[in-house]
């Protein structure tokens, strides 16, 4: 069931038209942990600073997550801002400090090279195939990207599809990478450069999955208070893949289940700024809100 995510470790400072924090923990691969982890053990690769706080991660190491592939390097962690509207959906970015991240070169440790699951985190696609290139034979590799590299890096983000076997993007992003206009041709593209599913994250109005010429949408769960979105793709896609590697099943029945505890997941991550809300969760609280999404969606 081993389970492997390479991504972003860093200091968020996030405003929103409420409340405002600074350094808060964040990043792609620890938002993905914190949701994955509720499933299966997670092994971590990231680089962080001589300022990073280890002490702020041990509730994931209670939980099984494996940090020897955790780089520390002389200087600042990866710092992110940005600040959220009244609708939050929209956001603005502040500010972006790659420092330590931005020399970041991923090495796989040994014991991390036969994962059978891959999550290949919102990086650098050259870097991405560096990770590819470590890892021995995996079940399922997942991609996250940005239309930053979808337009900056088209290449060698072209080669990392062809190893891919579903791909997470917004709907913003699964237009430009495709060049198709409407969501439904959109989604059908996307295999015929590599990947064999498209999921479409659209915020608010939940994900949609394209597997083998089916279709599968899922609600995002209705809150009346959203504290911070921040990191809510990162754990959707973690509880989408915790549950595919505990599951051992690759099939659309499971993955349907698998978007719908990824999308649980997440609805509980925004509910507090970093991973407040995520550290305290409990399996009976998912389990609980899954019903809900049950009865939401049966007719």
């Amino acid at each position: 069931m081993s389970l492997l995510v390479v991504g972003s470790i860093a200091y968020d400072t996030i405003e929103t038209p409420t409340a405002r924090v600074e350094d808060s923990l964040g990043g792609s691969a620890l938002y993905f942990s914190a949701a994955a982890s509720l499933f299966t053990p997670v092994n971590v690769v990231g680089v962080v600073g001589s300022d990073f706080d280890a002490s702020k991660i041990s509730f994931l190491k209670k939980r099984g997550v494996n940090f020897d592939g955790l780089y520390m390097e002389s200087g600042k962690t990866f710092r992110w801002g940005g600040r959220y509207f009244d609708d939050m959906n929209k956001r603005e970015t502040l500010f972006t400090y790659l420092n330590v991240f931005e020399r970041f070169q991923p090495v796989i440790p040994e014991h991390y090279q036969k994962a059978e699951f891959v999550f290949l985190a919102n990086i650098d696609p050259e870097l991405q195939l560096e990770v590819l290139k470590q890892i021995e034979s995996p079940k399922l590799i997942v991609l996250d990207t940005m239309n930053f590299w979808i337009s900056g890096k088209r290449k060698k983000l072209e080669e990392v599809l062809a190893y891919t076997d579903i791909i997470v993007l917004n709907d913003e992003e699964v237009r430009e990478i495709t060049g198709e206009n409407g969501l439904i041709k959109a989604a059908r593209a996307i295999p015929q450069m590599g990947p064999k599913s498209v999921i479409v994250k659209k915020g608010e109005h939940g994900a949609m999955l394209y597997h083998e010429e089916e279709f599968f949408f899922v609600p995002a769960f209705p809150l009346e208070n959203v504290v911070d979105p921040t990191g809510a793709g990162d754990s959707f896609a973690g509880g989408f893949m915790g549950f595919l590697a505990k599951a051992q099943t690759l099939d659309l029945p499971t993955l349907k289940k698998a978007i719908v505890y990824g999308s649980t997941i997440a609805s509980f991550n925004v509910e507090d700024f970093s991973f407040k809300r995520l550290e305290k969760i409990k399996m009976k609280e998912i389990k609980e809100r899954v019903k809900l999404f049950k009865k939401m969606t049966a007719f």
